[in-house]
């Protein structure tokens, strides 16, 4: 007669199975694990497809687009159509975004970027007019906007001011400085050397164009290579724990901020240099919020710890397709604002499914 335990009929759990443990005895299973872990793995795949999304999602969008014109838009395959109207549209908010991303990157944002390409551009065209060298104006051009930045860095980081609330300051001023620069009139421009940042095409690519790619490889060069991109990740990840670390957040926030400055200055530059005029009233008005939209969609979460620079060029490209594609294909300009702006609700619902 065997003395193994009998199989109770009647079993407490009836959607139990029995498995030896590791010492022989019998140990219950329940079907609510195999439940449980098919629930983890959806999760799982559901955080890699928002992780998917927020990395390359605006480049899948970007391609798309592109397939779609290329179908359906006659004359949008030609050289003209997209060096001399994509590109060339989309590289001054490129540079202006590569900027914005850095300070975003902080946990900051700069809201100034559009007056201070006011003010940049009507000192440099004001200088030219009155007969200085061209080098000289745009190197007072470039310094005044980097001074600007380093009011708003100031702000930030010596006295504790919000972000918003220190670069809304010169949103708000700094129109009315580059104003007062041109008493608010429209200032004709004829310089050849001025202008060739805005005019010229070497290689036969327009200058702009060239300045874009060449901002963007350097700033990615010294967010992934040097210890001052370390420094902005870590700012933005958790300022309290960088500190105590070392890191030199006040000196680190100043500098991004003098960068976003003066990358706004340089396309001030290339904006009166295009249009052969010096307009204070219209230079750079609503860039800050096509920046900072370029770079929410290409995943970059605005409350910083992290910068993606070439996905805040592709956005930027990819809202100004977006935006050409709605006005060739006979949208309102009202419906196409309404349509880019779903576009960022998504972007940052996106964001908040962050893994």
């Amino acid at each position: 007669m065997s003395d193994a335990p009998k199989a109770d009929p009647h079993p407490a759990n009836p959607g139990a199975t029995m498995s030896p443990d590791t010492v022989g005895q019998p140990v219950a299973e329940s079907s609510t694990d195999s439940l449980d872990a098919a629930a983890r793995a959806g999760a799982w795949r559901q955080v890699q497809w928002t992780a998917w999304a927020q990395r390359y999602g605006a480049l899948a969008a970007l391609v798309v687009l592109f397939i779609y014109n290329a179908i359906d838009t006659p004359f949008f395959l030609t050289r003209s159509s997209l060096l001399f109207v994509l590109l060339r549209q989309a590289a001054p908010i490129a540079i202006v975004a590569v900027g914005m991303a850095i300070v975003i990157g902080t946990g900051g944002i700069d809201l100034s970027v559009g007056s201070v390409m006011a003010i940049a551009g009507q000192v440099g065209a004001t200088l030219v007019l009155h007969d200085y060298p061209f080098l000289l104006a745009i190197v007072a051009a470039l310094l005044v906007s980097s001074l600007c930045g380093l009011f708003n860095g100031t702000l930030v980081a010596r006295f504790g001011v919000q972000p918003i609330i220190a670069t809304l300051i010169l949103f708000i001023a700094g129109r009315g400085i580059a104003q007062l620069i041109t008493a608010g009139e429209l200032q004709p421009l004829s310089n050849p050397a001025f202008q060739w940042i805005g005019l010229a095409r070497p290689f036969e690519v327009p200058a702009q164009v060239i300045i874009a790619f060449v901002v963007a490889v350097v700033a990615w060069l010294i967010m992934r290579l040097t210890v001052f991109g370390r420094h902005v990740l870590a700012i933005g990840g958790n300022e309290t724990a960088s500190r105590l670390a070392g890191v030199p957040a006040g000196r680190v926030k100043v500098l991004v901020y003098v960068g976003s400055g003066f990358l706004a200055g340089l396309v001030g530059l290339i904006a009166v240099s295009a249009n052969s005029a010096s307009d204070a009233n219209n230079t750079g008005v609503g860039i800050e919020l096509d920046a900072i939209a370029a770079v929410a969609v290409a995943g970059t979460p605005l409350t910083g710890g992290k910068v993606t620079v070439w996905g805040a060029v592709v956005g930027a490209v990819m809202l100004k397709l977006l935006q050409n594609t709605l006005i060739a294909h006979g949208i309102t300009k009202e419906v196409a604002q309404m349509i880019e702006g779903a576009v960022i609700i998504a972007a940052l619902w996106l964001q908040r499914h962050e893994a």
